[in-house]
């Protein structure tokens, strides 16, 4: 039976699908900052991602739901998808996402 585990903080409802509510622990990728100079007066800064932090090593017959930004920085798990397209209601607030995306 498959099963789906979402590491982020929000719930993730896949439109026409399931919802996947938090499971109350996050996966994330460890940023580093650093000054990347200036421009026009602008102070700008570089990002460097890391390691990946609170995701499980894979498990038979389930999915581990994260954010694009934690499944980009795992691109040889086959374990891990993100939320597919942003789904918007009437009002311009997100409802939902067009399935998953998957490495």
């Amino acid at each position: 039976m498959a099963k789906f585990i979402n590491l982020t903080p929000h719930e993730i409802n896949v439109v026409g699908g399931p919802s996947f509510p938090p499971s109350g622990k996050v996966a994330r990728v460890t940023a580093t900052v650093t000054p990347a100079g200036e421009f026009g007066g602008v102070a700008l800064s570089r990002t460097t991602f890391g390691e990946v932090d609170g995701l499980p090593a894979p498990v038979d017959g389930t999915i581990f739901v994260v954010s694009a930004l934690v499944r980009s920085a795992v691109p040889d798990r086959r374990d891990v998808a993100s939320p597919g397209d942003l789904v918007r209601g009437e009002d311009g607030q997100p409802i939902g996402c067009r399935g998953l995306i998957v490495n």
